[in-house]
């Protein structure tokens, strides 16, 4: 274990690590070691579960911010170089400029001060200084008293196109106009404006009322965009993206006017006027708009961030549900006109048979369909059935009940959300090249109920289906977000290594798709891994990859029982220790409680292992070879509730929830067509935020509202309902 000593670093990081801190609210001590460590190599899961003495127990999510803010702060960094570069060949670069450059704490500061020098296409102002009227502009500038026009009327030249004295007005306000336009304090302050006070206007554009009438709500709508939620910004840039929706995001035009007037105005006529003039054109011609885009696109992230939260949020509930372990299972994936897919799997989830039974109409051989299954049942030793829930599922699902009843095995109903896609996946063909998507599918369907992590990091999270508008957010920052999330998850929960995937093996601190291969490869070649230490043996995986990956590996049966916990083999000789102190043995150690509570931990802090390393490791004594997820309980919804024609005002329905968005949660209450329940109507109070009250995978009670049969929408609630509890 490494010790909680401040490393060392270079000058760069420790200034990152100082802004970090101050943006993170924590010590810069641990910015700093987060820093340090992510720099090594170490992974986030590795850092927060072993490197607590390191960072002060960051967190999780602590440390994924050190990482994001590092490599924001990275970017701005190159950027500054560059434009410093770029300044330096133009011979532009004064002591000043370069101290403004360098203290800019912003990306929007640092391109601001760069503008005026940055190359720009042919414009009004360039064009102007070409005619000569450069020194018109500086005239006007400095709102002498005087005639503006006789001092125009000097540099009428025809020649350069300058024909009369207004044409030099014109041409010297282009270049004023440009100018304000471009300055650096000028633009932070009507940046601030459009932040705080801008509002975004959506309008449909003429002639797309019909071919856009799922954008009706925002046909001609105005709101404040710093109040607006993520899910309508986005709605509305999508619409605009489509062509529907005209959409424009202004503060109040005049108190945008009257800020630049107060900067860059100090009289009421002659020079003043024209200055005046030059300032208005400038901000509707120029500043306007490039803040505008500039806005949106802030707006556009902000949006993103708060959907991929969500997103991410409802992926993590839905990775980490409960699974019901191994057992030896038959699973069917339902159809009607085609049958339904059934497939008899053992307990670490291999095929042993498939074959297509008709239980369902048309063909309905409900009666030959029930032997087989019972058939099948006896032979393989069937101990639960998995029923996926989609077309025909509540019919399948009610089929195998009635066939095995209460003595049977338990039959659950499983959410197949993305089987298709691993069916059709690389992952779904190596696994099973010789058989069809049908039968890959209710395999997936199958040990998606004996574990569902395992079986869906094989499927792309964005068609897992629990996201809000996830195709129009920044589908690299998604993917970011969405990986972590998995990877989270994995660790937290561990992976037995003799029966992992490749696929989730790679999710493993450490361990890329490479070194999971290599893993598989020689747990095929040479059995069953016995020991952590073996995992050395491994092709490709040396001590760093072992450092960090070893203790989110796990070992059933293995030969030492602390290979079967979350105990990092680092800290095995103070678990030794602990023993010795008990004067048993380790394996007494882990199976006795009344041992474990004898141990003064402070007894066993040291150099190696702080008190949050030693805290932890008789927490992991206590849950060798468990679980650390809920377990999972069976659920059926009510018989007497089929169709969304038998849904009616009033009902109190149990039900499943499906996703999660800003606007409210999304319920299966068995009528194939998911109710919603608006943010409004999730509590008998305020709710900010739905997944504070709610969360995939939530079993959930709740009244019907309203059920529109056109458009197949059904309104739920979860208030308590009058005269209830």
């Amino acid at each position: 274990m490494i010790s909680g000593k401040d490393v060392s670093a270079g000058p760069e990081q420790g200034q990152f690590a100082g802004i970090l801190s101050e943006e993170l609210g924590i010590a810069k001590r641990q910015a700093l070691a987060a820093a340090s460590l992510l720099a090594e190599g170490a992974t986030v899961p590795f850092i927060a579960r072993y490197r607590k003495e390191r960072t002060g127990g960051l967190d999780e999510v602590q440390i994924l911010a050190v990482r994001d803010g590092l490599a924001r702060l990275e970017a701005l960094e190159k950027r500054r170089e560059a434009i410093l570069k770029s300044l330096k060949e133009e011979g532009v670069l004064t002591e000043a400029l370069e101290a403004r450059v360098r203290g800019a704490e912003t990306l929007a500061m640092l391109e601001d001060i760069y503008l005026p020098f940055r190359p720009k296409r042919r414009t009004r102002g360039s064009m102007a200084r070409d005619k000569g009227l450069e020194p018109l502009a500086e005239t006007l500038l400095r709102q002498e008293p005087g005639d503006p026009e006789a001092s125009a009327a000097r540099f009428i030249d025809a020649s350069l196109g300058v024909a009369d004295v207004e044409e030099a007005l014109s041409g010297a306000r282009d270049i004023l106009a440009e100018r304000f336009s471009e300055d650096a304090e000028a633009r932070a302050g009507i940046r601030e404006l459009f932040a705080r006070h801008a509002a975004m206007r959506s309008e449909v554009v003429k002639g797309q009322e019909q071919a856009g009438a799922k954008y009706a709500e925002y046909f001609d709508r105005t709101e404040p965009l710093a109040r607006a939620p993520s899910h309508r910004i986005l709605a509305v840039l999508r619409g605009a993206e489509e062509g529907i929706l005209r959409v424009r995001i202004r503060p109040d035009e005049e108190e945008a006017v009257r800020r630049l007037l107060h900067r860059f105005v100090r009289g009421s006529g002659g020079s003043s006027a024209q200055v005046a003039l030059a300032v208005r054109d400038g901000y509707k011609r120029l500043l306007a708009p490039s803040l505008e885009s500039e806005t949106r696109a802030a707006a556009k992230d902000r949006a993103d961030m708060e959907a991929i939260a969500v997103f991410s949020k409802n992926l993590r509930h839905l990775l980490l549900a409960p699974p019901l372990g191994g057992r030896r299972m038959l699973a069917l994936d339902p159809g009607f006109r085609t049958g339904c897919k059934l497939v008899c799997l053992d307990a670490q989830g291999a095929l042993l048979h498939h074959e297509t039974i008709f239980p369902l109409p048309p063909q309905s051989r409900t009666s030959e369909a029930a032997g087989r299954l019972r058939e099948l049942a006896s032979k393989h030793g069937i101990e639960a059935v998995a029923v996926g829930n989609g077309t025909g599922g509540r019919e399948a699902h009610r089929f195998c009940r009635d066939t095995f009843g209460a003595s049977g095995p338990a039959v659950f109903l499983v959410n197949e959300s993305g089987a298709s896609v691993y069916s059709a996946s690389e992952a779904g063909r190596e696994e099973f090249p010789d058989q069809d998507v049908t039968v890959r599918g209710a395999v997936s369907i199958g040990r998606r109920l004996m574990d569902p992590l395992a079986e869906l990091v094989k499927i792309d999270p964005k068609s897992i289906g629990v996201g809000q508008y996830q195709h129009d957010v920044s589908q690299t920052a998604l993917e970011q977000a969405l990986d972590d999330v998995v990877v989270s998850c994995v660790n937290s929960v561990g992976v037995e290594v003799n029966t992992a995937s490749a696929r989730l093996l790679r999710a493993v601190s450490g361990l890329t798709g490479k070194t999971a291969r290599s893993i598989v490869a020689h747990r095929d070649g040479n059995g069953p891994f016995r020991s952590r230490s073996g995992f050395l043996e491994v092709p490709g995986l040396g001590p760093k990859t072992f450092e960090q990956c070893a203790g989110f590996l796990r070992i059933r049966g293995a030969e030492n029982p602390l290979d079967e916990t979350a105990i990092h083999p680092e800290s095995y000789s103070v678990v030794e220790g602990m023993a010795r102190s008990q004067g048993c043995s380790v394996a007494d150690l882990v199976a006795d409680p009344k041992r474990r509570a004898g141990i003064d931990p402070a007894g066993f802090v040291s150099e190696a292992a702080g008190l949050p390393t030693v805290l932890d490791i008789l927490d992991a004594l206590g849950k060798a070879g468990r679980d650390p997820r809920d377990g999972l309980e069976s659920f059926a919804f009510p018989e007497e509730v089929k169709e969304i024609t038998d849904l009616k005002p009033g009902m109190v329905l149990p039900g499943i929830v499906t996703n999660v968005t800003a606007f409210g949660a999304f319920v299966d209450v068995g009528v194939h067509h998911d109710g919603l329940v608006h943010v409004s109507q999730l509590a008998d109070r305020y709710v900010a935020d739905p997944g504070e009250v709610v969360h995939v995978t939530q079993r959930v009670r709740v009244t019907v509202l309203e059920v529109d049969l056109d458009r197949k929408r059904i309104s739920l609630s979860m208030k308590k309902p009058a005269g209830g509890d």
